[in-house]
């Protein structure tokens, strides 16, 4: 990456992404990983007894000492037009006698995949968390809104109430069921190889189980049971599908407080420095929800990456070069924004303003009408059939925002008289009665969820 900022063209080098995640895939960090694969190789063969120990721990030496430079692989590579036969070789040189046995006996797929396993497990450590810490974000709204009551809409219409803490809760689940998932693939994720040519480990003779066991010992890896000359393509591909889940639901988190935001709804606001923000060059008076306008847009590239890993799982016999220049763009690209968007969901949640006056508003601009389920339940629950209940509060609700709210509508009818007094009547209209399951409710996820986030 160049120094110059002004000739910084690709958005993730100074738009997008936190700079300690961008780090995992800088260059050197590329490069450490791929050296660590080689050191790990020779300690392991001189373990075996099948390379001198003297040589191994002058390779391993060389790598811990930082000694093969960037600049030398590169200018290698320049001649050679093969990254890792310049990596090698720029190891052997600064490895003394010990040279003459890196890479012996694995070929370039062995050493790239197992670094790429290693890069994939600590993005995985970093996504964790990140998902952690929104959950977290989500489950405090929860518990502060538990009994909150907010009118739901389904089909962008008002439904019935239901307790901001308890969207807050659903919107959690979903979060720690991603965290659940990643859990469930890390084992099929940080998976490398150390088998040769075409996946036999012929080059190793019959010591090839040892070695490439050794190695992934020593890297913290588990080998791929059954490779060609690359690890099963199928494992990185479910990996930036699962990328692709979360990102969809980043969108769907983000485009809730989006609509909410709404200035004819306006029950939540995402934060907004008051004192120094702008929301437009030239309507002062903005407070767009700018930052989950932005995870939108984001999440809807995150999920454009799933596509090509789908494509290199198809590859010509043992192997083929076709998955390895869009692997070099798509998993960097992917996981970045994915840390950033999460990154930015956090937070928005921990500082959502919410406005429960607002809600209380909305659920009483139905007129009732987003208590009409409590009302026909209670009707059936007295002898009125559930269809002639339900035909009978249809007609109730015609013309909503036209004369008599609902409560007086249902007082002065004979049939709804006839099984509830006006008492009950009123009673079965309180949004806050109705919302009572839905805390409740709230408690036991919002209990789950921290007992799932602890372990």
């Amino acid at each position: 990456m160049t120094s110059d900022p002004g000739s910084l063209f690709c958005p993730l080098e100074f738009r997008y992404g936190r700079t300690q995640v961008r780090a995992l895939f800088s260059r050197e960090a590329r490069l450490g990983r791929a050296l660590r694969v080689e050191a790990a190789l020779a300690a392991t063969e001189a373990e075996l007894g099948m390379i001198p120990a003297p040589a191994a721990r002058e390779v391993e030496a060389a790598v811990a000492a930082g000694k093969v430079r960037l600049e030398r692989v590169d200018e290698l590579e320049r001649t050679l037009k093969h990254d890792v036969m310049a990596m090698a070789r720029a190891l052997a040189e600064v490895s003394g006698e010990g040279g003459r046995w890196v890479h012996y006996g694995s070929t370039s797929a062995d050493i790239t995949d197992s670094a790429l396993a290693m890069e994939l497990q600590e993005s995985a450590r970093v996504l964790r968390e990140d998902l952690a810490t929104l959950a977290r974000a989500l489950l405090e709204l929860a518990r502060a809104h538990r009994a909150t009551p907010e009118v739901g809409r389904t089909h962008g219409q008002h439904g019935v109430p239901i307790s901001f803490g308890y969207k807050m809760a659903v919107a959690a689940a979903e979060v720690v069921r991603h965290r659940t998932r990643l859990d469930e693939l890390l084992p099929r994720l940080a998976v490398g190889k150390m088998a040769g040519a075409v996946g036999t480990g012929a080059g190793f003779g019959p010591k090839a189980a040892e070695v490439e066991a050794g190695v992934m010992r020593r890297l913290g890896l588990s080998a791929d049971e059954a490779p060609t000359q690359i690890v099963g393509r199928d494992r990185i591909a479910e990996f930036t599908n699962w990328l692709a889940l979360v990102a969809s639901t980043a969108e769907r988190l983000s485009t809730e407080v989006r609509n909410l935001q709404r200035t004819e709804i306006a029950e939540v606001a995402e934060p907004f420095d008051e004192a120094r923000q702008v929301g437009s060059s030239t309507m002062a008076q903005k407070r767009n929800p700018m930052m989950s306008e932005n995870v939108t847009s984001l999440a809807r590239l995150v999920r454009a990456f799933a596509l090509p890993p789908l494509e290199n799982m198809v590859q010509w016999h043992e192997r083929d070069l076709a998955n390895s220049a869009n692997e070099r763009v798509v998993l960097p690209h992917a996981i970045l924004l994915t840390d950033d968007i999460l990154t930015k969901l956090a937070e928005v949640f921990s500082g959502l303003r919410v406005d429960p006056d607002r809600m209380a508003e909305e659920i009483a601009r139905s007129a009732g009408g987003a208590m009409t389920e409590n009302l026909m339940l209670a009707l059936t629950a007295k002898g009125l059939a559930r269809a002639d209940a339900h035909e009978l509060l249809r007609r109730l609700t015609r013309n909503p925002g036209e004369g008599p709210s609902l409560a007086e509508r249902a007082k002065a009818d004979p049939e709804v008289r006839r099984h509830l007094d006006p008492v009950e009547v009123e009673r079965l209209l309180d949004p806050s009665s109705y919302v009572a399951a839905a805390a409740e409710k709230t408690d036991r996820v919002v209990a789950l969820l921290e007992r799932t986030l602890a372990g």
